[in-house]
C-alpha cells in the first residue's frame, strides 16, 4: 500500500492527566503515515484520486484543540478513528503523539504513543426461522449500517433452507453480507450479539429456533481460535446454506486455512 506522510505537525492543545495540563494546555508534535491507493493519483496528477494532506493536517489540528483527553493514547485512537472515517481514501493510519513536555520531573525529548488503525472486510452469515424472518434480517443489515465504524458493501439474496443440526422447527431464512468495519473481531463479535440481543433472540436450544442469528464467517485472512471466537467459522466449508449466499458476493475470496475459493467450496457441497 502507498504512503502519503504528514511529519511532527506541531498542535498547542489541552490534554493530560493533570488538572493544569488541561487549563494551560502544551505542546504536541503528530506524525501520520496515510496508507492509501496513490496509483491513480499518480497517472492522472488528479488530488481527487489522493487524499490531501493539507485538509489531513487541519482536521487533526483542529481535533486535537476542540477536544480534551487525560491520554495520549485516548486521543490518538479517537483521532485515527475519526480520520478513517473522514476520508473516504484512507485505509489505514499509523499515527504518532508526541508529548515534549511531558510532566515527569526527568529529562527527556518527548514521550509518545504510536499506533496503526485501519479497515478491515469481514464476511457475516444471517439467519432466521422464527416470525417475520426477512424483517429479521433486513432489520440487522441496517443495524450494522448504522453502526459507527461500519460499511456495509454487499447483501447477498436471501434463501429457504431446512434446518440444521437435527432440532425439529421451521426452515430458515439465510444470507450473507461484506462488511467494512474498523472493529476488532471481538468488538464485532459483541456487537453482533447486541444485535441478536435486540430481535430478541434467546439461547435455549443449540441448534434449535432463533429470531436472529449471526455469525462471524471470515475477517480479512485471520486465523482465530478463543473461547468465544473462531475464525474462519469452523463449520463454513460444510455448510450450503453458508455457502450458497457467500459465493454471490464472494466467490474469489479463499478460505485462510484451506486454501480453496468460496466457489470452489461451495461446488464441493452443492452437488
Amino acid at each position: 500500500m502507498d504512503k502519503i506522510i504528514i511529519k511532527n505537525l506541531e498542535v498547542f492543545a489541552n490534554h493530560g492527566v493533570f488538572p493544569e495540563e488541561n487549563v494551560l494546555g502544551q505542546k504536541f508534535v503528530l506524525s501520520a503515515v496515510l496508507f492509501a491507493d496513490t496509483r491513480t493519483a499518480g497517472m492522472t496528477d488528479a488530488l481527487e484520486y489522493s487524499i490531501h494532506y493539507g485538509e489531513v493536517s487541519q482536521y487533526i489540528t483542529k481535533f486535537m484543540q476542540e477536544h480534551t483527553f487525560k491520554l495520549i493514547e485516548a486521543a490518538a485512537e479517537q483521532l485515527a478513528q475519526e480520520l478513517l472515517l473522514a476520508f473516504p481514501r484512507l485505509q489505514a493510519i499509523r499515527l504518532e503523539v508526541k508529548k515534549p513536555w511531558a510532566p515527569v520531573g526527568l529529562p527527556l525529548e518527548t514521550v509518545s504513543v504510536e499506533i496503526t488503525r485501519g479497515w478491515h472486510t469481514a464476511y457475516i452469515a444471517l439467519g432466521s426461522n422464527m416470525g417475520d424472518k426477512q424483517a429479521y434480517l433486513d432489520g440487522a443489515v441496517e443495524a450494522l449500517r448504522k453502526t459507527r465504524g461500519c460499511r456495509v458493501e454487499a447483501v447477498a439474496d436471501y434463501i429457504v433452507t431446512e434446518p440444521y443440526g437435527g432440532v425439529e422447527q421451521d426452515d430458515f431464512l439465510n444470507g450473507a453480507l461484506k462488511l467494512r468495519t474498523l472493529l476488532t473481531p471481538q468488538e464485532l463479535l459483541l456487537r453482533l450479539n447486541e444485535i441478536e440481543a435486540e430481535a430478541g433472540r434467546e439461547r435455549i436450544v443449540h441448534w434449535g429456533p432463533r429470531t436472529l442469528d449471526l455469525d462471524i464467517l471470515l475477517y480479512d485472512d485471520a486465523v482465530i481460535d478463543t473461547e468465544t471466537l473462531t475464525v474462519p467459522h469452523k463449520e463454513l466449508h460444510l455448510r450450503d446454506f453458508v455457502l450458497v449466499p457467500l459465493a454471490q458476493i464472494a466467490p474469489h475470496v479463499r478460505h485462510p486455512l484451506l486454501g480453496r475459493t468460496i466457489e470452489e467450496l461451495k461446488m464441493e457441497v452443492v452437488r
